[in-house]
């Protein structure tokens, strides 16, 4: 058994946990799943909790019979000889600031959102850019295997060229990966290249050139773990996330999902979960925070 506990989360992330767990009470959700559905839903809180705090305990072989898991700032799981504790974490309690109230959250939320004062033309023209988003057969960067890299090159505000590869695996597709991103089993077998071949022309297409990306250090650490498996220099690149730079740009957004932050910007993604797909919707985000002052990729 599976018992997860929530507060203050979005709505969104609720609904998405009543597909696989019983709320049996407000915030406390409980069910019985497989260990890689639960490792995958806490993935899911973990990127979609925005400024709330979970916990999660579940069956495990150890002297307790069970094993958690928290977002909590003010705790920290620690293991004592094979058993898990809960430790306090004592904090320093800061000096309360001043405009605490919901107006000024409220004033500060709108002046956050008033673009900067930059050239507009002089910033897209300023900045080109790699942005890259990958599929995978699951999110264990240490079990599973990087299915497909998309990646779109912008430059003066247009885009300029892009790429993607299929990438074969040893094994078939789980049944829930090919319904997700429409990749098949079949379809890796017939177009896909090796691993070692898809990094090596990854690398040759970036060059040195910044990378974006929507949570972005999800693809880095893939790419990354792919380039050592294959005995490969890994990149050196800038990597640049755009998901905390739209936590603080957008402060009330019930979801930092990347659908909902495309809605929100009114760029339409027609193929969600297709790499390149992805990665042209991100490349559009980046433009946008870009002309909103919001995104500098340019040094100097």
């Amino acid at each position: 058994m599976i018992v997860i506990t929530l507060t203050k989360v979005p709505p969104s992330l609720r609904g998405d946990l009543t597909k696989w767990y019983q709320e049996v009470q407000t915030g406390v959700y409980v069910g019985n799943v497989s260990a890689r559905i639960r490792d995958k839903v806490w993935a899911r809180i973990q990127r979609d909790i925005g400024s709330g705090q979970a916990t999660m305990v579940y069956n495990a072989k150890n002297e307790l019979g069970y094993q958690f898991k928290t977002t909590r700032q003010d705790h920290e799981v620690v293991d004592f000889d094979g058993i898990p504790l809960m430790k306090h974490l004592i904090a320093t309690k800061a000096p309360m600031k001043p405009g605490f109230s919901n107006a000024a959250h409220y004033h500060r939320a709108r002046m956050s959102a008033r673009p900067t004062k930059v050239s507009t033309a002089k910033a897209v023209q300023d900045e080109t850019f790699i942005a890259l988003d990958i599929e995978t057969t699951g999110l264990d960067v240490t079990k599973e295997q990087i299915i497909a890299i998309g990646a779109v090159q912008y430059a003066g505000g247009k885009p300029d060229s892009s790429f993607y590869r299929l990438i074969r695996t040893a094994q078939p597709l789980p049944e829930g990966i090919q319904t997700l991103t429409g990749i098949t089993t079949e379809a890796l077998r017939r177009e896909g290249v090796p691993l070692a071949e898809a990094l090596v022309a990854l690398k040759q297409f970036v060059r040195a050139q910044p990378i974006v990306g929507y949570h972005v250090s999800f693809d880095e650490k893939f790419i990354a773990n792919g380039f050592r498996q294959v005995g490969e220099v890994g990149l050196a690149n800038r990597f640049i996330d755009l998901m905390p730079i739209v936590k603080r740009t957008d402060k009330f957004l019930d979801s930092y999902r990347l659908t909902t932050v495309l809605k929100k910007y009114a760029i339409v993604n027609r193929q969600p979960h297709n790499a390149l797909a992805d990665a042209e919707a991100t490349a559009k985000l980046a433009m946008k925070l870009i002309k909103n002052g919001r995104l500098v990729i340019a040094k100097g």
